[in-house]
């Protein structure tokens, strides 16, 4: 069965303070690789059948509408899986 996964993210002119706190442990760790960090959710909606234009267009209601609060974040990805 398809999946349809939906990635969502906190919208980038806020603070992430999980991603601060996970970027504050790099650096005690002695990791310096990387920057900033972000953390986001991830959906994975299992699919009944075929992803049709309609199917599509349900997930992409249900993740701004349900999966998603608009005020915090983004749907920042929206792709099928077979």
């Amino acid at each position: 069965m398809p999946t349809i996964v939906v990635d969502v993210m906190p919208k980038s002119e806020l603070l992430d303070p999980q991603g601060k706190a996970v970027s504050g442990a790099f650096s005690r760790l002695g990791v310096a690789s990387f920057s900033d960090v972000r953390i986001g959710k991830r959906f994975e909606l299992t699919v009944d059948g075929d992803v049709t234009d309609d199917v599509l267009a349900e997930a992409k209601k249900i993740a701004e509408d349900v999966l998603s609060n608009s005020v915090i974040e983004d749907v920042v990805g929206i792709e099928v899986v077979e």
